[in-house]
């Protein structure tokens, strides 16, 4: 489904609409290709801390290119600015050095990522809040940069400095279009060491990722970049969606369970065909999810009861049955979709962003406690553009759209690509982390 608003704007009649009204000009936001470079252009490294030559070093072995002196009139793709040193406010102001002469050399769709350090593992007080207002700092710039740019924050706990890799891939690339304003953190929950990526052009070859709801939308993205990341996908799905499910996985070369995730015996009948076929699988992405409106003053029990029963409860009961069979291979990864409404809330969704919450439980509850390199994560979708958000009246459609820093929808392949960086063996340190894939909604955080 395309963008009318959007192509409006970029005809000359709506950009003269667009400058005389004051509306929002979408800038089309560059997206990754297979064998196109991971970063077309130039970074610029700055900031004094800790992981300087960590960072280096990672973005060498990435293979983009980098300079810590800029050259006047020369564009640039990117800015990298290591905050671990700062250790007061005062200091605060060394961001205001960087990055002010810096911003006008930017090319449109660039890539912005201050590196600081997880706040609750400072060494002062005068630390702590110097580096939790880097928070605010990113959040901000995020919503003011435009041009379809990206500001992100990555929180580095001591001893995780060499797990920048696939963090840095993911944040500096065309990957990353459609998510702003966020704060990750490696090496929060204990986990200092990041796994080998064999072959970066398909780092989870050799590897088996479940995706629910793989027959279209989102699950069908998710599908299709796991596997062109090299995943063999065994997709899961409702008998009433089979038919679209196999022809996807036929497609993908992929393997198909068709069950309700929400049967008794549905984590059973998922672990034993993992055994039986694969023996283990090297990641499990929930992507599974239904909506049934109402406020909740018009709504009936088995509303509410269907929806946290697929969007929370076979999700929480999956995942438990795959552990507690050790089916999850080591360096193993389990993700949750969990949505905005989670955070913000909605109108008539009651039932829906509890749910979604509760993944973000979820993922809290079982990142402390998995072992053998295994992680929780997840992300949280905006307004995402398929045929679900297609039937979505007109106006309600509209202030989805464009109340983001982006000023536009996101595509199901935007969900995908963190997907895939959650998935990534280099992602060993990401672990408990939710990350909101919404171009920075104007509501939540």
């Amino acid at each position: 489904m395309s963008d009318r608003y959007q192509f409006f704007t970029s005809t000359p009649i709506g950009k003269l609409v667009v400058k005389n009204l004051g509306l929002p000009a979408p800038t089309p936001l560059v997206r990754w290709t297979e064998g196109a470079p991971l970063v077309d252009g130039t970074v610029v490294t700055g900031g004094r801390g800790r992981l300087g030559k960590s960072l280096v070093v990672a973005l060498d072995d990435l293979g983009i290119a980098n300079v810590a002196v800029p050259t006047t009139g020369e564009r640039y793709r990117g800015l990298v600015f290591d905050a671990t040193g700062l250790t007061s406010a005062e200091e605060l102001v060394e961001l205001q050095r960087f990055f002010t002469p810096l911003m006008r050399s930017l090319t449109s769709c660039a890539r912005v990522v201050v590196l600081g350090t997880v706040p609750e593992q400072t060494d002062s007080a005068g630390e702590r809040v110097a580096q939790r207002a880097l928070e605010g700092f990113t959040r901000s710039l995020g919503k003011e940069i435009g041009h379809g740019s990206t500001v992100n924050l990555v929180h580095v706990a001591p001893g995780a400095e060499e797990t920048l890799a696939s963090t840095l891939a993911f944040f500096l690339s065309p990957k990353s279009a459609y998510v702003s304003g966020q704060v990750v953190r490696l090496g929060a929950t204990g986990t200092t060491e990041a796994g080998t990526v064999a072959d970066p052009a398909r780092p989870l070859a050799g590897t088996v990722a479940v995706v629910t709801g793989a027959s279209r939308g989102i699950g069908e993205q998710i599908a299709r970049v796991l596997h062109r990341d090299g995943a063999k996908v065994l997709g899961v799905d409702v008998p009433q969606a089979a038919s679209e499910l196999q022809a996807v996985m036929r497609e993908i070369e992929g393997d198909h369970l068709v069950l309700d995730i929400t049967a008794k015996d549905a984590p059973q009948r998922i672990a034993q065909h993992v055994k039986n076929t694969y023996g283990q699988v090297a990641a499990v992405v929930h992507n599974a999810g239904i909506t049934r409106d109402k406020k909740l003053a018009n709504m009936a029990e088995d509303r509410w009861s269907s929806v946290i029963g697929v969007n929370l409860m076979a999700p929480e009961r999956i995942s438990r049955e795959l552990l507690e069979q050790g089916l999850v291979a080591q360096n193993g990864r389990i993700v949750g979709v969990s949505s905005i409404a989670g955070i913000a809330g909605n109108v008539g969704q009651t039932n829906y962003a509890a749910s979604k919450a509760g993944v973000i439980g979820l993922v809290d509850a079982l990142a402390d406690v998995v072992d053998n390199g295994v992680t929780v994560n997840a992300v949280a979708p905006g307004f995402i553009i398929t045929q679900m958000t297609a039937a979505v009246p007109f106006a309600t459609r509209e202030v989805g759209q464009r109340m983001n820093a982006m000023s536009q929808g996101g595509l199901p392949v935007d969900v995908a690509e963190a997907i895939a960086w959650y998935l990534s063996p280099g992602s060993t340190a990401v672990n408990g982390n939710v990350v909101r894939v919404c171009g920075q909604m104007m509501l939540g955080a």
